[in-house]
């Protein structure tokens, strides 16, 4: 306790493969009907974040906020579909941007990771500071991950307005989760992804010549090439296996003491058996632990709906379990 049993989602029939459940959702969602209000956060050390609201008449009791996965933003499908899904139900909603994902090079040389609690922190003082008494956190895959781990960090401490969190397609283990996209059968994902990244260095290089070096780029092909040359040093870790040991958010599970569902699929093709903690679910209190047998990685579509399954199970665990 608390396993979640019998988990309620039922993939499509024509999604027949891990794949297809991951990219399918991606290629061909389109969330209508929500307009984002940006704010801009400026941060202590010179650099700043994007916030994407959609607020209504809330009079700022209730929100939900939303962090991306590796080189997402609120753009992403599936940040408009929750943001929206909650906003219709009489939530105000805030999908932010990690430093250097709102379309913005960020200020400085470093950008964000897996384990770069401290921004989300500062998103969550934001808005308490603007009167919201009640906050969850939603958070996908990398999103999920950082909110995990800044909730264990927490603790008791954690800000009383946080009520608490809903998180999908989460690599807990973060070594295991490079290992299996650094493996076979996973390089679309680990193209896609480097390729990105390699792009937004470029770009940055141009603004810290002497603090990014891309002479070797294109021979970066692998995580663990990429966060030994360029994630470690830019954020002050030893090397990639430092960085991994020290990011992940598996060892602070048992630490969170807010309601907060984890939900990772069975078949999701990032994830490896580390990254279903059932053990540490089972002990918890708080930490609910839900294995849907199909999914993918942030998929869950469901056939003639235009909401995602992950927007309905959210806002049933934030009503049922947290009770807001």
């Amino acid at each position: 306790m608390p396993l979640v049993e019998n988990s309620s989602y039922r993939p499509s029939w024509f999604l027949f493969s891990r794949h297809l459940e991951t990219i399918v959702p991606s290629l061909l969602r389109k969330v209508k009907g929500s307009s984002y209000r940006r704010t801009r956060l400026e941060l202590l050390d010179g650099d700043f974040l994007d916030l994407d609201w959609l607020t209504g008449e809330n009079k700022r009791e209730k929100l939900v906020i939303i962090s991306h996965g590796l080189e997402g933003s609120s753009t992403r499908q599936y940040s408009r579909g929750m943001a929206k899904y909650f906003y219709e139900r009489s939530w105000d909603a805030l999908a932010w941007n990690c430093r250097s994902c709102s379309g913005e090079i960020n200020r400085l040389a470093r950008f964000y990771h897996h384990g770069d609690t401290a921004d989300l922190g500062f998103v969550v003082d934001e808005a308490a500071r603007l009167g919201y008494k009640n906050i969850v956190l939603v958070g996908f895959s990398m999103g999920g991950s950082f909110g995990l781990k800044f909730l264990g960090e927490k603790g008791r401490e954690i800000q009383s307005e946080v009520k608490g969190s809903v998180n999908f397609s989460v690599p807990c283990d973060l070594a295991a989760g490079g290992r299996i996209l650094d493996g076979p059968g996973n390089g679309f994902y680990r193209r896609r992804f480097i390729g990105k990244l390699r792009k937004k260095l470029i770009a940055k290089s141009k603004l810290f010549p002497g603090a990014i070096d891309i002479s070797d780029i294109g021979s970066v092909r692998t995580f663990d090439v990429f966060n030994n040359v360029y994630t470690a040093p830019l954020h002050g870790f030893r090397n990639s296996d430092d960085f991994y040991s020290s990011s992940s958010s598996l060892p602070y599970l048992s630490n969170i003491r807010v309601p907060s569902l984890l939900v990772n699929a069975a078949n999701d093709p990032m994830l490896t058996p580390e990254c279903f903690p059932v053990q540490i679910a089972k002990d918890s209190q708080y930490l609910y632990l839900e294995i849907p047998k199909r999914g993918g990685h942030v998929g869950f579509s469901m056939r003639g709906k235009d909401e995602n399954w992950m927007e309905v199970r959210a806002f049933e665990f934030v009503t049922q379990v947290i009770g807001l």
